[in-house]
């Protein structure tokens, strides 16, 4: 799915990649691997494993994907930074991102 010079998008308002199975019920954390580098538009997430580079256009992303380590689910740490009209969105942005190994389990 991605190479060394490959980008996919991921935001909150629409998929760009299609959501696999991910459970919010479990605790995830940023992968070891990836570091984020803020931008003003949200945050590039590299992971140096795979080589893949990944937009989070979302500055509330960002802080959730950080937040994630800090809580014992997905769902605790969406329900603790995210409205909860808008939790559907980001419930499928983080499965995006554990799609693309930016997300680890725990």
């Amino acid at each position: 799915m991605g190479c060394a010079g490959s980008t996919d998008r991921v935001t909150a308002d629409g998929p760009t990649l299609a959501p696999p199975s991910f459970d919010a019920s479990r605790p995830w954390r940023l992968h070891p691997q990836v570091a984020l580098r803020d931008e003003a538009f949200g945050a590039l997430a590299y992971h140096y494993g795979n080589r893949r580079l990944v937009f989070l256009r979302s500055p509330a992303l960002v802080e959730l994907v950080r937040s994630l380590e800090h809580f014992d689910s997905a769902e605790a740490a969406l329900a603790a930074t995210v409205g909860e009209r808008r939790r559907h969105g980001y419930r499928e942005a983080l499965a995006r991102l554990a799609a693309s190994e930016v997300l680890d389990a725990r």
